[in-house]
């Protein structure tokens, strides 16, 4: 299993200082952040604009994910252990079960966009 990433990029900085509207304000001016294999436990990260990001092997162990759109996201490898989902959209070809065996148990989301 890849060891979660802190990286030292702005915007990655943004989410672990809970500035999810910089971040929000950032990407929207076409600033990029990789969140490939990101370390984002423990955040609160409702709100968050991700469509389309390359979420591959991001870590979001306890986090507050509630409402998040995720679809045409990337997410090979994602593990959502013990992540509040509720409200959530995945993509459609994550089925619920892998779902609730990463948020229940740990897995890492199989997932080939």
């Amino acid at each position: 299993m890849p060891t979660p990433i802190i990286s030292q990029d702005p915007l990655y900085q943004m989410l672990r200082d809970d500035d999810i509207q910089g971040f929000n304000q950032a990407r929207a001016q076409g600033r990029q952040c990789d969140l490939r294999g990101a370390d984002l436990r423990g955040l609160d990260l409702r709100n968050i604009e991700l469509r389309d990001t390359d979420l591959t092997d991001a870590y979001f162990r306890g986090s507050d994910l509630r409402g998040i759109d995720f679809r045409g996201c990337r997410m090979d490898g994602v593990s959502l252990a013990d992540a509040k989902i509720s409200g959530c959209y995945f993509p459609p070809d994550i089925s619920a079960q892998e779902i609730l065996l990463s948020v229940s148990h740990g897995i890492r989301i199989r997932h080939s966009h």
